[in-house]
């Protein structure tokens, strides 16, 4: 039976995708896959049999990628299975600091009582009027699932898209509006867009990325969005920007107490995935690729291991090899296994940065101290017998 352990609530739809010889349980040290969403793993004590997690949403900056590696755990996540979600909130977010929305709101909100709202209505509208984003220059930067989705909708609202990602996959580049302009430079964004929004992951490169330098080349006025992640806006850098009016709103789905404390920004609480349909499609995606390592071996989405795809298992039995990326690694697996008088009908190897992974079909089960050895070459990380 295999055991799977729920850090945060997950969606049943979810759930009850795994086979029937799966089971959820309530204590991680006996757990073969975990799901997480927001939970932080980085005190966790991970268990020795712990073989995936899937992160039910993008972001796995609250899991320890590389301890994980080490061990021989592979990390999923959900790429664009909220896309949808975030993308309609990031519209809500340039509607809403175009037009002060929140300001009109807060006003109706506050004079609730006054017997001569109607009329004094018509006085008060034109401390919120705003302007139309027909017309009006978006940059994008970040272009997968979510930008893309951000960038084509606004092309579909009359908006003048520009575009920029150094690493923007063949996938994405199909996805994306052929009138979406592609910028090889951001900070021809910074200079020329009137509304900012950024979706890309937090790296040690992208920490910060919109500081004074950056805010110093925007238009005076311009409009930023952060559905993305809290640090890759400088704070400080921000409050001054806003107050100076360089900034004319900062909307941002992170609050913390710097931020909640600035002027002219619009601040939500974290809702750029929260729709059923999200947390739905997450759960079902996550679901998936853990049920396809565990009985298969096969990785697709992972964030700390390759990709690696080779199908359901129909050989008598199937190897995986978790492993650093060093130099004669696959020489020393296929030499044990012909010591043994094994035969490899089928293998694949890929690698991804200091970590790579192995996998093999055998016309026939190696004996424990063939895997033993296996397990015990330098740089292997973990050895598992699949099938």
């Amino acid at each position: 039976m295999k055991k799977i352990h729920c850090l945060n609530p997950i969606a049943s739809c979810g759930t009850e995708l795994f086979p029937a010889d799966y089971e959820l349980t309530d204590t991680l040290a006996e757990a073969d896959g975990v799901l997480v969403r927001s939970a932080s793993m980085h005190e966790m004590e991970l268990p020795e049999g712990l073989l995936a997690v899937g992160r039910a949403g993008a972001g796995v900056n609250n899991i320890p990628l590389d301890a994980c590696a080490e061990k021989g755990i592979v990390v999923f996540n959900t790429p664009g299975a909220n896309a949808n979600g975030v993308k309609e909130l990031v519209i809500a977010g340039l509607l809403m600091a175009s037009r002060d929305i929140p300001g009109g709101l807060n006003w109706c909100r506050d004079n609730a009582e006054d017997a001569n709202i109607t009329k004094d209505t018509e006085k008060s509208k034109k401390a919120f009027a705003g302007c139309e984003i027909r017309g009006k220059k978006l940059g994008v930067i970040g272009l997968g699932a979510i930008g893309a989705e951000v960038a084509n909708a606004a092309i579909h609202l009359g908006m003048d898209v520009y575009g920029y990602d150094p690493f923007m996959s063949v996938n994405a580049a199909w996805r994306l509006s052929r009138n979406v302009k592609h910028i090889t430079n951001a900070d021809v964004i910074f200079q020329e867009c009137d509304y900012i929004t950024i979706h890309v992951p937090l790296t040690d490169g992208t920490k910060g990325m919109i500081n004074k330098e950056k805010l110093d080349m925007m238009k005076d006025g311009v409009v930023v969005l952060n559905f993305s992640r809290d640090t890759l806006v400088n704070d400080d850098d921000m409050a001054a920007a806003l107050e100076s009016g360089k900034v004319h709103r900062y909307v941002s789905d992170f609050p913390n107490p710097k931020v909640a404390h600035m002027q002219n920004v619009i601040l939500l609480p974290h809702l750029g995935a929260s729709t059923k349909e999200s947390e739905d499609n997450c759960a079902v995606m996550a679901v998936q690729e853990l049920t396809d390592y565990i009985e298969n071996g096969n990785i697709k989405n992972s964030v700390n291991y390759p990709s690696c795809d080779m199908g359901e298992c129909h050989a008598a039995c199937r190897i995986a090899v978790l492993h650093r990326n060093i130099p004669n690694m696959i020489g020393q697996v296929t030499g044990i296994l012909a010591e043994q008088g094994v035969n490899i009908s089928d293998m694949t190897n890929k690698s991804r940065d200091k970590y790579a992974y192995t996998l093999l079909d055998l016309e026939h089960r190696p004996e424990t101290a063939a895997v033993e050895k296996l397990a015990a070459i330098d740089g292997v990380l973990r050895v598992r017998v699949v099938k």
